[in-house]
């Protein structure tokens, strides 16, 4: 079996140094989250920090790899399955696999590429 590998074209080297970066607050159904977000071709990578009480407004159907920095986040998926990431954890989904939105009791904050 061949080793798989990702692959990031056209993006060159870049040290980013994420406090610099303004954020956009976004509103959920409850809460807000705040974006600091960067732009690599066709790949978003952001550092998300959601307020405590959060809750997305929509159902999300995009792909992501998402690392829990700090705090808790929870995700329930459309047939109402639920994890629940801390920090140190992470999870993935591919795009339209799985309708997944998420929420917390306190504040997360989480790295994310999609």
């Amino acid at each position: 079996m061949g080793r798989l590998k990702m692959k990031l074209d056209q993006i060159t080297f870049k040290a980013i140094h994420w406090e610099q970066i303004p954020p956009i607050k976004h509103l959920g159904e409850h809460g807000y989250a705040l974006w600091r977000t960067q732009q690599f071709n066709n790949v978003r990578v952001r550092i998300v920090q959601y307020s405590a009480g959060y809750l997305a407004e929509l159902w999300c159907l995009k792909g992501h790899l998402i690392f829990c920095l700090e705090g808790e986040v929870h995700t329930e998926l459309e047939d109402s399955a639920t994890f629940t990431l801390t920090s140190g954890m992470s999870y993935q989904v591919t795009h339209h696999a799985e309708a997944h939105r998420s929420s917390t009791l306190t504040s997360a904050k989480l790295f994310i590429v999609d």
